[in-house]
C-alpha cells in the first residue's frame, strides 16, 4: 500500500485515540514521511527498539502525546532533548519551520542518524547536535518550548534557565510512576497523565560506554527526598562533571 495512505491511516487512528488531536500536529503528522526516519512498520502505532543502540523509537500516538503537551505555535523556537531518529523533530519542523528546531543527543550514533533522515525528508534546517541533554543548547536559547523525551526527577536547572519568560517545558517527570507534565514558571501547570519513559543519560551511560548507577540507585533516592530535599549536591544531581 502506498505510503501516504498508511500515514493518513494511521492519523485517523490518532485523531480518534487522542481526543482532540491538535489540528497542527494532526495536519504535520500527516505531512512526514515516518519512513524515511522508521523503517521497522514506520505506520504501525507501536514502539521499536532501535538495532543499534538501547534507544526507543516513540510509538505515533507517544509523539501526538507529547506534541499536544507541548502546545507550539508557528514561528516557536523549540528544543527537543533526545533527538532519537529525527521524527519529533521532523514534526516540530511542519509545524514551527526547520530552522526555528533544535535537538540534542547524547549518543552520537543517533545524532549523525538523525541528520542523515532529516535531510533525506527535507528537514536539513533541523539542527542536531551531540550534547548532554541536561545541558541544552545555550548558544540558541531562550527557547519558547522545550520537549525532553527522557524522564527525570525534576527538569535540570540549565534547562529551565534556557526557556523562555512566558514558555512551556514539557517531559515524563519521576521514576517509577511517570506523568507527562508541562512546567511553566518553573511549576507544574498541566498534567497529562501517565506515561513510560527510560531516563534521562548523562555521560558515561550511552551505548558503548561504562554505565553509570546512576539509574538503578540516585534517581530513587533523590525522588524520595520530595519538596522537603536540601540545597546539597542533590539540587546538582544531574552535573556528574563536578562529582567526579
Amino acid at each position: 500500500m502506498d505510503n501516504s495512505v498508511l500515514r493518513h491511516d494511521m492519523v485517523d487512528g490518532l485523531a480518534e485515540r487522542l481526543d482532540p488531536l491538535p489540528e497542527s500536529v494532526d495536519v504535520a503528522m500527516r505531512s512526514v514521511p515516518r519512513h524515511e526516519f522508521v523503517t521497522d512498520g514506520p505506520y504501525q502505532n507501536r514502539p521499536t527498539e532501535h538495532r543499534k543502540t538501547n534507544t526507543t523509537i516513540l510509538s505515533p500516538t507517544t509523539v501526538a502525546r507529547l506534541l499536544s503537551a507541548l502546545a507550539v505555535e508557528p514561528d516557536d523556537d523549540v528544543l527537543v532533548v533526545g533527538a532519537g531518529v529525527g521524527y519529533t523533530a521532523a514534526v516540530l519542523a511542519e509545524i514551527v519551520g526547520d530552522s526555528n528546531v533544535h535537538a540534542v543527543d547524547i549518543t552520537r550514533t543517533l545524532v549523525y542518524e538523525a541528520r542523515q533522515n532529516l535531510q533525506r525528508a527535507g528537514y536539513e534546517g533541523v539542527l542536531v547536535d551531540c550534547r548532554d541533554g541536561a545541558d541544552g543548547l545555550p548558544e540558541y536559547a531562550p527557547f519558547d518550548r522545550i520537549l525532553v523525551e527522557a524522564s527525570a526527577v525534576n527538569p535540570p536547572r540549565r534547562l529551565l534557565a534556557q526557556l523562555d519568560d512566558d514558555g512551556r517545558l514539557v517531559m515524563p517527570r519521576g521514576v517509577g510512576e511517570q506523568a507527562l507534565v508541562a512546567i511553566e514558571d518553573g511549576d507544574v501547570a498541566k498534567k497529562f497523565g501517565p506515561i513510560a519513559f527510560k531516563p534521562l543519560l548523562v555521560d558515561g551511560e550511552q551505548t558503548g560506554s561504562i554505565v553509570r548507577n546512576r539509574t538503578k540507585r540516585e534517581d530513587p533516592e533523590y525522588e524520595g527526598r520530595g519538596w522537603h530535599a536540601g540545597h546539597g549536591w542533590e539540587q546538582d544531581w544531574i552535573d556528574w562533571g563536578a562529582h567526579r
